[in-house]
């Protein structure tokens, strides 16, 4: 997601809400699971960075954002840290855990697509490299929660981040305002989201017991 062009200031705009969004999203996770401030804080970068730092390695782009800009290990420490201490007062942490976690997702996912466009890759891995941007920091912390990830057993949530992809992949190819897009981009994604929680959009599940013969 990290290295945007100067013209879409929106998406830098909304790649700093998104980094703090997942790094409180894990910080609510690790409260579940009673752990220490500095484990909050350390989870919190590790998901809010986790997703850009794999898909930049597997692209061979160079210097990772963390690496080049340090500010964004102090956005997601904050944001975590924050979480802490505002936790109490969100009576719903359920929902604000997932409403955050969708930011995340759409964010990420249109951050990680642009890099990939950047390093002129072809349409496929731009889509790949938004869906590993997007999903790959929510995966890493459920798996360091010990819960399995809500990439696998929620509704829809790759899907969001293929179609969000796909979508913002067209101003790619029609040379589209860059900002406008953005934002139009992000309310898609991010509606398609939280609609596929309010009516349990779920993609088909694979039963297999192998007791039937």
């Amino acid at each position: 997601m990290w290295t945007m062009p100067p013209t879409d200031s929106v998406l830098q705009m909304l790649s700093f809400i998104a980094v703090a969004a997942q790094s409180m999203t894990a910080a609510l996770a690790a409260g579940r699971r009673s752990m220490d401030w500095a484990g909050v804080c350390m989870l919190g970068a590790i998901t809010a960075l986790g997703g850009g730092t794999i898909r930049d390695v597997l692209l061979g782009h160079y210097p990772l954002l963390w690496v080049k800009h340090p500010i964004y290990l102090a956005i997601a420490a904050a944001g975590a840290f924050a979480t802490i201490l505002l936790a109490r007062l969100v009576v719903r942490l359920n929902l604000a855990f997932l409403v955050l976690d969708a930011i995340g997702l759409v964010v990420f996912t249109m951050a990680g697509c642009d890099v990939a466009w950047q390093v002129d890759a072809s349409l496929p891995i731009v889509i790949v490299s938004g869906m590993i941007t997007g999903c790959a920091g929510g995966v890493l912390r459920d798996i360091l929660c010990n819960e399995v990830p809500l990439l696998f057993r929620s509704e829809l949530y790759a899907s969001v981040s293929v179609v969000t992809g796909l979508f913002y992949a067209t101003a790619f190819g029609l040379n589209l305002n860059p900002q406008a897009w953005t934002v139009l981009t992000f309310v898609l994604g991010l509606t398609f989201r939280m609609l596929a929680i309010r009516y349990k959009w779920e993609m088909p599940k694979f039963v297999f017991s192998g007791e039937d013969r």
